[in-house]
């Protein structure tokens, strides 16, 4: 069975630090390429992060560039998005995706106090 679950998230202050946790489960992470995108209320989802299935090629769209790391672990299956620096803007709900098989995780919300 195809799944996304996500974890980590949860209340961090303005320049702090959090890593976003994808487990997938039904194939692998490190042959499919896999994305990260947020939400917030009454707006559509944003690309923030992108990584190729071969792992050569990320991509970081957005006001988020410079500040996030996407990671895969093979041995776990999971892939991982490293967020720094962050701002009261990148409060949203944040979800991991696999556009080759179209499924979504269940999301995570971030938020970031000033």
């Amino acid at each position: 069975q195809l799944q996304l679950v996500q974890s980590g998230g949860g209340l961090v202050q303005f320049g702090g630090s959090l890593t976003l946790s994808c487990a997938a489960s039904g194939f692998s992470v490190t042959t499919y390429p896999m994305s990260w995108y947020r939400q917030t209320p009454g707006k559509e989802r944003e690309l923030v992060a992108f990584i190729s299935g071969s792992g050569d090629r990320t991509n970081f769209p957005g006001s988020m560039k410079g500040r996030l790391t996407i990671s895969r672990d093979g041995a776990k299956n999971t892939v991982y998005l490293q967020m720094a620096s962050l701002k009261p803007e990148d409060t949203a709900v944040y979800y991991c995706y696999t556009p080759t098989f179209g499924c979504w995780g269940q999301g995570t919300q971030v938020t970031v106090s000033s």
